[in-house]
């Protein structure tokens, strides 16, 4: 009787294309990852996103990241916001935390069938930082927190086009 519970299982798992790689097409095995455009007024936004998002792919390991010209798929993307916004004060109204929103708009397109893949517009993350009464160590905390953000929207980006939930 176990044996054909197995069997049964292993049958339904086998038909309904059960896999860790995610809903991608199979021959879908590589991607690129080129520079995503800046929309904000931040400079150099658009590169600490595009080296987390490299980095997020190549740390999930489902598909290997590889120069535009003999990628699979292709990532394509924008960095559409930056914005600090204050989220605490002291007694005397003085700013004493910041929080940090970062927005993307993003597309992953299969480069043989010349179709998308994946797309989502305003995916956004955050993170929070207090204010130090050195202007030099909030400047550090406000970079710190903006690779907090770009590793946690990278991480969203590859599980939703992996997954595409």
């Amino acid at each position: 009787m176990g044996l054909v519970a197995i069997v049964l299982t292993a049958a339904l798992f086998a038909g309904c294309g059960y896999s860790t790689r995610g809903r991608l097409p199979a021959d879908v095995k590589t991607v690129a990852v080129p520079v995503l455009a800046n929309r904000t007024t931040k400079p150099a936004v658009e590169t600490e996103m595009t080296r987390a998002l490299v980095d997020a792919f190549a740390t999930d390991g489902r598909l290997r990241v590889v120069g535009r010209e003999t990628a699979d798929a292709v990532l394509e993307g924008e960095v559409t916001g930056y914005e600090l916004v204050a989220i605490s004060f002291d007694p005397t109204a003085n700013i004493r935390r910041y929080r940090l929103v970062v927005t993307m708009n993003v597309r992953l397109r299969d480069v043989r069938r010349n179709t998308v893949l994946f797309q989502q517009q305003g995916l956004s993350e955050k993170a929070d930082f207090p204010v130090s009464g050195v202007v030099s160590e909030t400047i550090s905390r406000e970079e710190i927190a903006l690779r907090v953000a770009t590793l946690d929207i990278a991480r969203a980006v590859v599980a939703l086009a992996i997954e595409r939930f």
